[in-house]
């Protein structure tokens, strides 16, 4: 996994006076350690390539090579070269995967649906070496990979609204997974379900403009009762000014 260590052993005990360790990498044998008892001389790759830049530690008493803060640009052929009373070489082979993301499940339709089933799709994205799968419980119902280039990867599934099976969509490559399960509540919606919305905040709405002409029609009543009472004291004031 990215960002981690790995060490690549000798199967050596103890390196001997006359041993001379040569680690290579890659398709061209780049050397980027070595150690030589004989000569006092034990040394990483001295930044001719980047790749290993402060990422290579030796071990002094075996020779093995430990290759810290991996990521997939460190992925190859190792080659190890033990001179000694006889030449003895040693290969290995690292894959280094990124870490992955949370596959996400979103609905397929943007509007509700008047079938008995919802269509649902599973994306990863920006992923490579992986696996995109849909599960119906612990059973494996359809999967997509990908392999060398990154790319972003999504699977359709339909499942009938009233279903009570649990499903889940897994994204995972050799050495981990992740896992997103699935709330068909929350993503599946029927037109009815729809309409029923409607009309619940319909209702609300209506509820509230019978309440607004409720209030507009009481303060006209006030008003209107204030107007005929000053009327009726203007009428009362006047006789007693002549």
């Amino acid at each position: 996994m990215e960002g981690d260590s790995v060490t690549l052993h000798t199967s050596v005990t103890k390196i001997r006076e006359d041993d001379d360790i040569l680690w290579k990498f890659g398709a061209e044998n780049s050397l980027i350690a070595k150690i030589s008892i004989e000569n006092q001389i034990s040394s990483t790759s001295d930044g001719t390539d980047e790749r290993f830049r402060d990422r290579l530690k030796l071990d002094n008493q075996t020779g093995s090579l430990t290759i810290t803060n991996i990521t997939t640009e460190h992925a190859g052929v190792y080659q190890l070269e033990l001179n000694g009373a006889k030449l003895t070489t040693k290969t290995f082979s690292v894959s280094v995967f990124a870490r992955l993301p949370v596959p996400v499940i979103s609905s397929n339709s943007s509007n509700c649906s008047l079938s008995s089933s919802c269509s649902l799709v599973c994306s990863a994205v920006n992923v490579s070496h992986v696996t995109l799968s849909w599960y119906k419980g612990n059973s494996l119902l359809s999967s997509i990979s990908v392999s060398d280039l990154s790319i972003s990867l999504s699977l359709p599934l339909e499942v009938e609204y009233q279903d009570k099976n649990t499903y889940s969509c897994v994204l995972n490559n050799p050495i981990s997974n992740q896992t997103q399960h699935l709330d068909i509540t929350h993503l599946c919606h029927t037109c009815a379900d729809s309409i029923q919305s409607c009309d619940s905040t319909e209702a609300v709405i209506r509820l509230v403009l019978s309440a607004l002409v409720g209030v507009a029609i009481v303060i006209l009543l006030v008003y209107d009762i204030r107007s005929r009472r000053a009327e009726q004291n203007q009428a009362h004031i006047h006789p007693l000014g002549k």
